[in-house]
């Protein structure tokens, strides 16, 4: 069931946001869309973003639309005739959703309930959510927010019906240098000679945004609809993290932060019974009748208490690895300024 997405109509909310950035680059490098429409409410990052991918040049397939994912009107109008639709907008900041709940509740919940709705009544073909390891077990409203937006882009497909617009979503951890992330936090800290950390055991996943990027398209070009994807990535201990971008620097630990875990998770136990494995991802199938079982036949089922959690995690960023992470944030710092999904 692979799609090319050569020749398609793709929409991406939030796409002024690095993903969106790195997304449309891959997109019009590597692959020939028919139109790429970039769906965010700033306009001041979409002028931006047209100096880099202009949309006047003759046979250029980009698209702006200026649109919020909460107004499902606009939503109906850009995705006339839009074949595949990834869902990267979202409010992520935990302290912000923290203090703005409702905020929150609106463009992460409800507009993920408002692009499925227009994504059916459009006809669009494939829609895949951006999603988060914060959705595992949250305890923070970022996380739950975002657990239920999953939830419902899942149960989706039950809306779209046979044959209808297929939903599914991606799930993987922190995205390296992306803005409000800890390293360009460190490097900042790192000029007046220390660094805070809020606990010495705090682990964390990570990825770097192309690697995201290259995820999601592999999703949409596979997907079934139902699944949740998640890549196997490696784990980093934050204090690792921070003697490679200050390894002269005084650390101070100052305690965990509200909403905040010492570890994260990509696969609950309780989710692990219903997820298959196989050589770079796993897949967490749903449990509804409309799923079927056939469509990922050369998955592995996961041992009794199985969890993917970065403490467990068996592949871990050595030093090197760090040092050079770091190096490559410090030297490509405009591209990690916009905020992840934006």
């Amino acid at each position: 069931m692979t799609m090319s997405l050569d020749g398609k109509n793709i929409l991406i909310t939030g796409g002024t946001g690095s993903f969106g950035k790195k997304f449309t680059e891959i997109m019009l490098h590597e692959y020939h869309p028919n139109k790429l429409i970039i769906f965010s409410r700033d306009e001041l990052k979409q002028h931006e973003m047209r100096q880099l991918y202009s949309d006047t040049i003759e046979g250029s397939p980009v698209r702006y639309f200026i649109g919020d994912v909460r107004d499902k009107d606009r939503l109906l109008r850009a995705m006339t005739d839009v074949d595949i639709v990834v869902h990267a907008a979202a409010l992520k900041q935990v302290p912000a959703c923290e203090y703005n709940p409702f905020e929150a509740i609106q463009t992460n919940i409800i507009g993920a309930k408002n692009v499925i709705d227009s994504a059916i009544d459009c006809g669009v073909h494939k829609a895949i959510m951006v999603g988060t390891d914060k959705a595992v077990n949250p305890i923070n409203l970022y996380g739950a927010t975002k657990l239920c937006a999953e939830k419902i882009f899942v149960q989706g497909n039950s809306y779209s019906g046979a044959g209808g617009t297929r939903f599914s979503c991606s799930r993987y951890g922190n995205v390296v240098g992306s803005r409000g992330s800890v390293i360009p936090l460190f490097l900042k800290q790192r000029q007046n000679g220390s660094i805070t950390i809020t606990d010495e055991r705090m682990t964390r996943f990570w990825i770097t945004l192309e690697q995201g990027v290259r995820f999601v398209i592999r999703c949409i070009e596979t997907m079934h609809g139902g699944e949740v994807f998640i890549p196997k990535i490696p784990s980093m201990r934050i204090l690792d993290l921070a003697r490679a971008v200050a390894p002269n620097c005084k650390i101070q630990f100052i305690g965990i932060r509200p909403g905040e875990k010492v570890h994260e998770s990509l696969i609950s136990e309780d989710e692990a019974r219903c997820a298959l494995e196989f050589d770079n991802m796993y897949i967490v199938q749903p449990l509804f009748a409309w799923w079927g079982k056939s469509n990922w036949e050369k998955g592995r089922f996961l041992p009794d208490g199985f969890r993917y959690t970065s403490d467990t995690n068996s592949w871990w960023l050595t030093e090197g690895e760090l040092e050079r992470i770091v190096k490559e944030v410090e030297e490509n710092k405009e591209t990690y300024e916009q905020p992840f999904g934006g």
